[in-house]
């Protein structure tokens, strides 16, 4: 099971609820992920009344939690008014904290982000980092409160994977208690794969899914992905070598000299 502020999840796959073609096929896909946690913008969803009954009708009806986020902030005021505005509207203490520095590639203002975290940790938010694998910066977002980090992968909606396995390997290393939940830049179900494989507790997928040509069937192999990958891990798989091994025998066997 995932632990996550005190919450069992049987999934380790989040989707983030953003350019589906439409509700339809949002829900069709969140049934097919069989994923617990949906992520939704409140500045997307709050844009009209009529679309935010739209969603939360939908979200009664799969069984979901929702993990309001604050994407498009680029402050910590912003980040931190957002925060609250959800709180309300969502009715969970749950946040997806971004606070974006760079806007090419939406690298997260570290910075801010650890303040904005700070703040919100202090005034009961339990808040999931969207992050890099810096691991001074994860140190620090640990110290402001958070209790979960949200890693990137890559940039977001880039589909190229764990640009850094080395970084985020470290990361892993260094704080093995800590859920850790790869976030941004998951292209195919084998880089979902590949970071369960790893360690990671989690990834969180939306435009691998969403804009894929059938997100329904590719929810679905997501879904697989994540379940081979972590059930590779908890195998543990064997280590990579320099030379070839032999996986028949030769002691004992027959031989002409």
């Amino acid at each position: 099971m995932l632990e996550l502020y005190q919450t069992s999840l049987r999934s380790r796959l989040l989707l983030g609820s953003a350019r589906y073609s439409s509700p339809a096929v949002l829900g069709a896909a969140v049934r097919a992920a069989e994923t617990q946690i949906v992520t939704v913008s409140l500045r997307r969803e709050g844009a009209g009344e009529r679309s935010g009954q739209g969603f939360w009708s939908l979200v009664r009806e799969l069984g979901v939690r929702v993990l309001p986020n604050t994407a498009g902030c680029h402050s910590v005021k912003e980040a931190v008014t957002t925060a609250h505005m959800a709180r309300e509207v969502f009715g969970t203490p749950w946040i997806k904290l971004e606070v974006i520095g760079e806007d090419d590639t939406l690298q997260p203002d570290v910075f801010a982000l650890v303040e904005a975290a700070g703040i919100l940790s202090t005034e009961g938010f339990e808040v999931f980092p969207y992050t890099t694998e810096d691991l001074v910066v994860a140190e620090r977002l640990l110290s402001a409160g958070c209790r979960v980090l949200m890693p990137w992968g890559s940039p977001i909606g880039s589909g190229r994977g764990l640009n850094n396995l080395f970084g985020l390997r470290a990361l892993r290393a260094h704080f093995p208690e800590v859920p850790l939940i790869i976030d941004a830049g998951i292209g195919v179900p084998s880089h979902a794969a590949l970071a369960l494989e790893q360690g990671f507790d989690a990834v969180l997928i939306n435009t691998a899914v969403a804009q894929a040509r059938d997100p329904v069937l590719m929810a679905q192999a997501f879904r697989q992905a994540v379940d081979a990958g972590r059930a590779a891990y908890m195998a543990g798989p064997i280590e990579a070598r320099d030379v070839a091994q032999p996986s028949t025998p030769v002691i004992g066997t027959a031989f002409r000299g």
